[in-house]
């Protein structure tokens, strides 16, 4: 059998160091031809560290959507890294500061699959401890804090939290009997 769908070209429109973004014609299994547009991107990881109740959020200015967000902590590296955890681990104290005794791997999601490749690992963090953030220069601006779950519902609800991400990620771990 053919497959569904085949690349006959790529080419590279843009590309900095944090993605990529490419053209690709291809030809379906029917034979007619077509044109993907492919962001490519290095995966990322989202943490809920979760104690007594309340999860750690934070809260920054989005560029592209010119707007301040609350969010779990997440995040990726400048270069290739194959270890989702030691990620999760790094932006959980990079961003809050706070050290997780336990990380249990949740389950990992596409971002956009539909024009970007681009996947996360959700985390869950427990047995927590603070520490000093440690901060990179494009978060100067950010602000955390534990907020109460139920608090984190109304959140949503009410679009303080926009991030789909950060929906997913609480999604799955309420679906996985998790939070």
């Amino acid at each position: 059998m053919s497959p569904e769908i085949e690349t006959l070209d790529s080419q590279l429109v843009y590309q900095n160091r944090w993605m990529t973004v490419r053209e690709d014609r291809i030809r379906r299994r029917d034979g007619s031809t077509g044109l993907y547009g492919v962001v490519e991107k290095r995966d990322f990881a989202v943490v809920a560290a979760v104690q007594d109740g309340q999860v750690h959020l934070v809260e920054q200015y989005r560029y592209p959507v010119r707007g301040r967000y609350w969010e779990l902590p997440q995040g990726t590296w400048d270069a290739e890294h194959d270890d989702p955890l030691a990620l999760a681990r790094a932006e959980l104290l990079e961003e809050t500061g706070v050290i997780a005794e336990s990380m249990v791997l949740a389950g990992r999601l596409f971002l956009a699959y539909g024009f970007c490749n681009q996947a996360y690992s959700v985390f869950l963090a427990t047995g927590l401890r603070q520490q000093a953030t440690q901060r990179e220069p494009e978060e100067q601006d950010m602000v955390a804090r534990p907020v109460p779950l139920q608090e984190v519902d109304r959140m949503m609800a009410d679009g303080r939290i926009a991030d789909a991400t950060t929906v997913a990620a609480l999604g799955l771990l309420r679906l996985k009997g998790l939070l």
